[in-house]
């Protein structure tokens, strides 16, 4: 690594040195001491060096950089790239050069593990870098282009995990190739051919000089293709997308075209993912069934009618890897109030004649449940089938928290899970799902570590070291999305989560439900890497988990914050700093933890729903 003491002049000015330098030698009396000396014909190779016209010329990895305002080192623009995952938010652009020529390479970055540098050189690649720039730093590196080099690709990039870092004033001196290559003209004629509930057909028209194409859903590059066509799969039925195009050739990357919008069709079999006779807006609370704390014991009889899914917290193993799962109901020490075995199973029927859905809750933050091995599978499974059974229940809850998933260090495909635990309880749900048919109502209350959180990591990752815990539902979820009834992850209880904006939330606020939810509706490339997309749920799927109230959890928001996530997801009004990627009128709902702290803060959350919806 080496970095200037001396900042060199702006590529602007250095431009004017040169003007001046070659107007100079060509006076009477002046010669050049050596024909390498005079670089008249040398130029600043780069195209938006400067950023000044946004990423003009530039293409990031994973939909990692955007041109910012501030800082800047120099004009009114510079880079700013996220890493994210296994993502080091690599910016490139590819450059037209001639063989056997030397190269200067300059910039200014700041940051943290700031890298700078040129591949394709057809001699030795390059790079330099600085460990920490609190301030614009300079780098440069040179290099010699091999016999039959005609392009080379420079790059700046961070390093995994860590945060944004800026570029600005990039440079590439040296003699221009002698083609004259640029970037192809942006595409024209985008359209949309055929369109189904998950897929939607795309093509436009030929650009001459392109050699490929990029694909860009709502701004972030999920494909590159060689011909005028390509199908986007994975999208939520009923769905509003926008997509745009670019043309690629060895000069680089072209402008993207003007977006195309197309809808999804609506799913052919129905809402599908188990009960069909939710109503539209739905809200889910857990019910302590089995416990008493400070919010006071509730009878089932007097849960309110706006509950529509009522949770039984919970059933817990007899030890973490048995797979044998229990419910016992608060004893009559613990809950005075408690109703008879008898009375609670009148309860639970009036309940569903009323059409709402009883659920048994599995796990919780004392319920450790892993579930090892093929015996421990069927264990499981007959257990849980003998408590729906006896208490004549619509469903299962899956809220397993703690140490109960975790991925092995080689199992590294969300898709194609290998690890035990993971496998094993998909068999298990899949089999129950089986047993009792399409009315089956299954449902799933993760916390934000292992859905979210896999945008950046996914297991121990490429290099180990990470939790082994990131991002270990989205298998679960994934395998089962067709006999999902219903997802509502916990925005509670949550650490600081990075957004698809590349920018960390935080509880506390509409923002981070926001953001959490348009992960899950938009889908997301896992551990950065968009070869690697969570294809996001349908918004019928998917509801927001919320604490009732102050006492009930970390990560409580008042009614108007409930009122302003709900407008943003559902109309896209009132979203503030957050942009989502779409509108889904059809969410679901919400979540909450739970009845019986509601009922202690006077219903609070229970009136603001049936405010907002009716």
């Amino acid at each position: 690594m080496w970095i200037a003491t001396e900042p060199d002049p702006p590529p602007a000015a250095r431009r004017l040195l040169a003007a001046l330098t070659a107007t100079l030698l060509g006076l009477p009396g002046l010669t050049a001491l050596s024909s390498a000396a005079a670089h008249a014909a040398d130029a600043d190779l780069l195209r938006n060096g400067g950023f000044e016209s946004g990423l003009d010329g530039w293409s990031c990895t994973a939909g990692s950089g955007a041109a910012v305002n501030s800082p800047v080192h120099g004009g009114t623009s510079a880079l700013r790239a996220t890493p994210a995952g296994s993502d080091n938010a690599q910016c490139a652009q590819t450059v037209a050069v001639q063989p056997n020529s030397q190269y200067t390479l300059s910039g200014y970055v700041r940051g943290s593990y700031v890298y700078l540098g040129a591949s394709g050189t057809g001699t030795t690649d390059v790079s330099t870098w600085t460990q920490s720039a609190a301030d614009w730093q300079r780098l440069t590196t040179t290099f010699r282009t091999g016999a039959s080099t005609t392009g080379v690709t420079v790059h700046t990039h961070g390093w995994y995990g860590t945060g944004a870092y800026y570029a600005d004033d990039l440079s590439l001196a040296g003699p221009g190739g002698g083609t004259g290559q640029q970037p192809p003209a942006a595409p024209t004629g985008l359209k949309a051919g055929t369109v189904t509930s998950s897929s939607v057909a795309l093509s436009w028209s030929p650009v001459t000089g392109a050699t490929g194409y990029a694909v860009y859903r709502e701004g972030a590059k999920i494909q590159a293709v060689t011909g005028t066509s390509a199908t986007v799969t994975g999208l939520a039925a009923s769905t509003a997308y926008a997509f745009q195009v670019a043309a690629v050739n060895d000069a680089g990357e072209s402008a993207r075209s003007a977006t195309m919008t197309a809808t999804t069709a609506a799913n052919p079999g129905g809402p599908g993912g188990g009960s069909t006779d939710l109503p539209p807006h739905a809200l889910v609370g857990y019910l302590h069934a089995s416990f008493a704390n400070g919010s006071g014991y509730t009878r089932m009889a007097d849960v309110p009618d706006s509950w529509d899914v009522i949770d039984l917290a919970f059933g817990e193993p007899t030890s973490v890897t048995s797979g044998d799962i229990r419910f016992s109901r608060c004893p009559v020490t613990e809950c005075p109030t408690v109703e008879s075995d008898a009375d609670f199973k009148a309860a639970i029927k009036a309940r569903q004649a009323a059409g709402k859905k009883v659920l048994i809750s599995i796990g919780g933050q004392n319920g450790q449940v892993q579930v090892t091995t093929t015996a421990a599978r069927d264990t499981f499974v007959s257990s849980v089938s003998k408590i729906i059974d006896d208490y004549g229940l619509d469903g299962l809850d899956i809220d397993f928290e703690g140490h109960s998933l975790s991925l092995n260090a080689n199992d590294t495909d969300f898709r194609n899970p290998t690890t035990p635990v993971i496998v094993n309880l998909i068999s298990a749900l899949k089999t129950l799902k089986a047993e009792y048919g399409a009315k089956f109502v299954l449902t799933m209350a993760p916390e934000t570590f292992f859905v979210q959180m896999g945008y950046q990591y996914y297991g121990t990752g490429k290099w180990g070291g990470q939790d082994p815990r990131c991002g270990a539902y989205l298998p679960v979820i994934h395998a089962l999305r067709d006999d999902l009834t219903l997802l509502h992850v916990q925005d509670y209880n949550s650490g600081p989560i990075m957004g698809l904006d590349n920018q960390y939330h935080s509880m506390g606020g509409a923002d981070f439900h926001i953001a959490m939810t348009d992960m899950l509706l938009t889908g997301f490339p896992v551990a950065g890497d968009p070869a690697n997309l969570f294809p996001p749920l349908r918004p019928d799927q998917v509801a927001i988990g919320m604490p009732a109230s102050t006492n009930a959890g970390n990560g409580y928001v008042s009614p108007s914050e409930v009122t302003r996530t709900l407008d943003c997801l559902t109309r896209k009004t009132g979203c503030g700093s957050y942009a989502t990627h779409g509108a889904w009128p059809a969410l679901r709902g919400l979540m909450t933890w739970s009845v019986n702290w509601d009922r202690f803060s006077n219903w609070e959350f229970r009136k603001n729903f049936d405010a907002y919806f009716g």
